[in-house]
């Protein structure tokens, strides 16, 4: 049996893994669960599962936590204190599902003990990739990727070396504004931007995914995962998302990673490594899916994996602003305050204003993430 904590357990990443651990309960033991303020979720599956800590990041929430969870004997806690704590509690794997910079701490603690984190966390690579990396690098940290792009990735990278890598290519399903026209971008609302075509994911990312801010995000985090260089990295409209993305060797051979677009199946890849595991997924049926079809980005219309291309040309604190700007900006239109076209435009003009110093340390990146945020604030509130 081994220990597993999960970092963003009712998400839906956290959902996925809890389903999967659920159907195998004879080989897991869940050491610690937390979420932002879902209380009632938490504690039912705290109960469920027997846990030893369940942790809420919005410290407010905490009460209720208790009197829910009283009597079971298991640990309460609140707060971003709480969350790195539970990351530190050194369970043999970390799910680390945090949506956002808020998840930077935890995953950067749960490194610090030297175990294996199953990173769901695009955003922590994005803002503190050198940081990060060097902390894997001191602690011999163990970092599976849990994105289906990433670890489809790491799947056609088995067997073969880093070296002999010609060219990496991440899908893009295009998200359900593919095929819309300026004008219609322009008024489209949150409801529409989270109704993704293929995936059942969270506002954020589903937002990310609308304006294809999530490839460029996965294009940063994957010029750290995999040091092939920015210039072997690249990206392609897949709208049937079956294809989750490709190595190409140098021998001219090009390897894909296929699957449902469902995401048990990369947290099982992260849950067995190095081995399999069954999951309720049904075979793939390629007679049914018929054809697989693929198109280049239009970066007149999504301007979003242009710029974090630039982010990522540019370095040091660049990538971390953008992603600071970005979480700024879809929240904004998440809650009505901006057009779904000034998302880009905000991340464009924060950068736009100047660079910090490039961050040394997850303090310093969490201070120009917060001065980022202040300029993208300033900049939403002037137009």
């Amino acid at each position: 049996m081994r220990s597993i904590s999960i970092l963003g357990a009712t998400g839906s990443v956290g959902a996925s893994t809890l389903d999967l651990v659920r159907r195998n309960r004879d080989r897991w033991k869940v050491v610690a669960l937390t979420a932002n303020c879902n209380v009632d979720e938490l504690a039912a599956l705290a109960r469920e599962f027997d846990v030893d800590l369940a942790v809420v990041a919005d410290e407010s929430c905490l009460p209720a936590l208790r009197a829910s969870l009283s009597g079971t004997g298991i640990e309460t806690a609140g707060g971003a204190g709480a969350l790195v704590e539970a990351a530190a509690r050194g369970a043999d794997l970390t799910v680390a599902a945090i949506v956002g910079c808020a998840g930077l701490a935890p995953v950067m603690a749960a490194i610090e003990q030297g175990g294996t984190i199953a990173l769901a966390n695009k955003e922590a690579l994005v803002s503190a990739g050198e940081v990060m990396t060097a902390a894997v690098a001191r602690t011999g940290a163990t970092l599976l990727p849990v994105d289906s792009e990433h670890n489809a990735i790491f799947q056609c990278l088995q067997g073969g070396r880093i070296e002999d890598v010609r060219k990496i290519t991440l899908t893009a399903s295009g998200g359900p504004f593919r095929t819309w026209t300026h004008a219609q971008l322009a008024a489209a609302t949150p409801a529409q931007a989270v109704a993704h075509p293929n995936w059942d994911m969270g506002a954020k990312i589903s937002v990310d995914s609308a304006t294809m801010m999530n490839k460029g995000l996965e294009f940063i985090e994957a010029h750290h995962l995999f040091p092939v260089g920015l210039e072997k990295i690249g990206i392609v409209v897949h709208p049937q998302s079956v294809i989750h993305s490709m190595v190409e060797y140098r021998d001219g051979s090009t390897l894909a990673q296929l699957g449902p677009s469902d995401m048990r199946v990369p947290i099982a890849s992260c849950l067995a490594w190095p081995r399999r595991m069954d999951t309720p997924m049904p075979p793939l049926d390629l007679v049914q899916i018929a054809s697989l079809t693929f198109e280049a980005p239009d970066e007149a219309r999504f301007p979003a994996t242009r710029l974090a291309r630039e982010a990522a040309q540019a370095g040091g604190a660049a990538p971390a602003v953008l992603n600071a700007a970005n979480e700024s900006a879809v929240a904004a239109f998440l809650s009505g305050k901006i057009a779904f076209t000034r998302i880009a435009l905000t991340v464009e003009r924060t950068l736009a204003r100047g660079l910090p110093p490039a961050p040394a340390s997850l303090d310093e990146v969490l201070a120009v993430d917060s001065e980022a945020r202040a300029r993208a604030t300033e900049m939403m509130e002037l137009a």
